[in-house]
């Protein structure tokens, strides 16, 4: 199982050796001058959800991407990121091939099972959006008898699968819900709020959302299961970059002066 990754001298081995015998999350990592070298924080991220992760021209950019190295950076780790499906993080995280993962991910009980999660930093919620001259669809009971599409593995895609009398289509990429919407192969895309707003603000203003929201949702970084030292230093640098003022500039610059998904700090 991948650990993060340390630096290189008899140090580190003998750190690496007592961390297997000990179950140690997080080493410390030294050079021969005796100061502290940065540690290696694997992080899985799936970059079809903007404003939170995207990539564009090989470039990974996005609200959780910038706080995830800044919450790095105040506990000197430095950030190695891999990108993969939605639905591959905790798997991944499981056999740890990662350390923590950030790709809006609310926190569930069933999801805590398997993975832990850093206290919250942003509040969400699943929306209902469709065409704009739709008028059959104004509220979620509206959703019975249509066409649904949501993204596979997310909180939406668990909660119509619960839900009879709705044809629920599911995809890998949330662009491409968006697509059936579009190409009408969809009466509606229940997905998280701040991602339909960012759909509607890139250009798309033949699309609404209407009624309230379905949930509200608390995302946090997954981090792997038996690595408390990890999570306690996730915990840590998100409270110092909430406290400094980075958060508070990072959520400024992605989502402007919509209030509801700012944590209160």
């Amino acid at each position: 199982m991948r650990r993060l990754a340390l630096g290189l001298g008899a140090l580190v081995l003998g750190l690496t050796l007592a961390g297997c015998g000990t179950g140690s999350s997080t080493p410390s990592n030294s050079g021969q001058s005796g100061q502290t070298q940065p540690v290696t924080l694997h992080v899985g991220a799936d970059t079809t959800f903007p404003p939170f992760e995207t990539e564009k021209n090989g470039q990974v950019t996005g609200f959780d991407i910038d706080l995830i190295k800044a919450i790095a950076q105040k506990e000197n780790m430095q950030v190695d990121l891999k990108t993969m499906d939605f639905q591959g993080l905790i798997p991944a995280l499981q056999t740890g091939d990662i350390d923590v993962a950030v790709a809006g991910i609310t926190i569930t009980d069933d999801r805590k099972k398997s993975v832990n999660f850093s206290d919250p930093y942003y509040h969400s919620g699943l929306s209902i959006l469709v065409k704009k001259d739709n008028t059959t669809i104004n509220v979620p009971d509206d959703l019975t008898g249509k066409t649904v599409a949501v993204k596979l593995g997310t909180t939406a895609d668990l909660m119509f699968s619960k839900k009879p009398g709705v044809n629920v289509k599911r995809f890998t990429n949330i662009s491409d819900a968006y697509s059936e919407l579009q190409n009408g192969g969809a009466d509606a895309v229940v997905f998280d709020n701040p991602v339909n707003l960012n759909y509607i603000r890139t250009g798309h203003d033949n699309v609404k959302i209407v009624g309230p929201l379905l949930t509200g949702e608390d995302y946090g970084i997954a981090v792997r299961k038996n690595a408390p030292d990890l999570l306690q230093k996730i915990n840590d640098g998100l409270k110092q970059v909430m406290a400094d003022g980075t958060y508070d500039k990072l959520y400024q610059q992605y989502f402007g002066d919509e209030p509801n998904g700012k944590i209160k700090h």
